[in-house]
């Protein structure tokens, strides 16, 4: 399978998941909102993992575009989670609590402003654009031999090449993990995803030796990125906490203690010694 090839097939995947769920997320239904975050971050891993043989003029415009849809669906996204996490201190009466409504209340209006541009005329020329330039866009017929090799090198010796250097920078990146600040961590954990959803859109491509230990990396990715991920929205629940204190509202929400924060960044740097050792 060439390269354009591969990279339509995941494309044109992701864009349906999207249209998939778009309605429940437009109802508000936390689920499908999740899984349209999902589907989005994958259009945008593929998007970059294909970028040598799909730059054009069109690219730029169309990632920017996929990351202010990327900004609404993630504010929602976050008081969900702290919702969540207030649910699960109080199990018996989470809604008995002084601060619960002022959560749930911020939802409701996150809701109205992602239910507004999801409808949008702006939301509508995205996914029109997207699809015109993964289908038929100016990368696709771009001259020269070099663009035309690209498009056309096997999928399996690109993927093979590009999931190595991937792994590579991840695990070198992963050693100062324990030492890192929360920005940092985040990055990290964007490029774990990053590798972890390029893994797998390939497995769906098709069957090659040269990623027979990639299920067992994937493991060990999805066992980081959970440690990582937990810390990431103790840090979101930070700074939405912080926004409502300042704007005078009771918002108390519980956070990682020191010890569970500790476990969480040796669970994650265990894997990635995990990983970096397989053959």
């Amino acid at each position: 399978m060439p390269c354009d090839t591969a990279f339509r097939v995941v494309a044109r995947r992701y864009l349906g998941d999207l249209a998939a769920n778009h309605e429940a997320t437009c109802r508000g239904d936390p689920t499908a909102l999740h899984q349209t975050r999902i589907a989005l971050t994958r259009l945008r891993t593929a998007i970059s993992f294909f970028s040598p043989m799909v730059t054009d003029l069109q690219r730029a415009r169309i990632k920017a575009e996929l990351k202010w849809l990327n900004a609404q669906l993630g504010v929602l996204r976050d008081l969900d989670v702290a919702i969540e996490r207030l649910k699960a201190a109080d199990k018996a009466q989470p809604k008995a609590m002084p601060y619960y409504r002022s959560w749930t209340d911020k939802r409701a209006d996150a809701h109205r402003h992602l239910a507004r541009a999801l409808r949008s005329a702006r939301y509508v020329r995205l996914v029109k654009s997207a699809t015109d330039w993964i289908e038929n866009g100016p990368w696709s017929v771009r001259n020269g031999k070099q663009a035309a090799k690209q498009r056309a090198s096997p999928i399996a010796a690109y993927g093979s090449d590009k999931l190595a250097r991937l792994q590579k920078r991840l695990l070198r990146r992963s050693r100062k993990l324990l030492k890192m600040d929360t920005e940092k961590r985040h990055r990290l954990r964007l490029l774990n995803k990053k590798l972890t959803y390029s893994i797998e859109f390939f497995e769906d491509l098709f069957s090659d030796k040269r990623f027979s230990k990639q299920p067992a990396g994937l493991k060990h990715l999805r066992k980081a990125q959970r440690s990582l991920g937990q810390l990431n929205d103790d840090a979101n629940a930070r700074s939405l906490t912080a926004a409502l204190q300042r704007d005078g509202v009771q918002a108390s929400l519980q956070f990682l203690g020191p010890k569970r924060e500790k476990r969480l960044l040796r669970t994650a740097a265990a894997a990635y010694k995990k990983l970096a050792a397989l053959k």
